[in-house]
């Protein structure tokens, strides 16, 4: 298939946008960010980031669920994989996507992304669950996946808010060690 030249352009802009979105919200509080901001920070126009986006809060709300679905695919991939196999790719996915993720963290757009992440993590942690497994037997379901998918939350954001001083890889494997002796 042939990418058009305007095709292009439109990927590039949208690129720009949101890597200068990104940039921004590291530097400021998202209500503190304007569409003029993200505008001069990706050298387009006003109306260009309109053209894509409704509002900054559109632009969260696209990146977010543009990540949490590459997350969903890392995970469909993943899904013959121990946990200890599946984590080390998404923390490599987390590395590749670094500013991304830090920014998330650390923004006043952390709120959002955090709840959406959980409700992602819970979503995917809920066929691994089976409480006629004899270490989860009579335990609530719903508790152990709040209880995990909170842990594994906390988990990330502590890595990526260097609140955890092991290597990716062993954050990565330690957890999974952890998943697997409960799922």
């Amino acid at each position: 298939m042939k990418v058009s030249r305007v095709d292009r352009r439109v990927i590039k802009s949208q690129e720009a946008i949101k890597k200068a979105f990104i940039e921004l919200m590291v530097e400021k509080a998202i209500d503190e960010i304007t569409i003029q901001d993200i505008a001069d920070r990706a050298n387009v126009g006003r109306r260009t980031v309109y053209l894509h986006y409704l509002d900054k809060y559109d632009l969260l709300e696209k990146l977010i669920e543009e990540h949490i679905n590459e997350l969903r695919k890392l995970c469909e991939s993943a899904s013959e994989l121990s946990f200890t196999e599946g984590n080390l790719m998404w923390f490599e996915y987390f590395e590749r996507n670094s500013s991304f993720f830090s920014s998330m963290f650390v923004s006043k757009g952390a709120p959002v992304f955090r709840s959406q992440f959980l409700k992602f993590v819970i979503e995917e942690l809920e066929a691994e669950v089976d409480v006629n497994q004899e270490q989860n037997q009579g335990l609530s379901k719903d508790l152990i996946l709040k209880f995990f998918g909170a842990a594994i939350v906390e988990i990330v954001e502590a890595w990526f808010t260097n609140e955890l001083s092991e290597p990716t890889q062993v954050v990565a494997e330690q957890m999974g060690i952890l998943l697997d002796r409960n799922f």
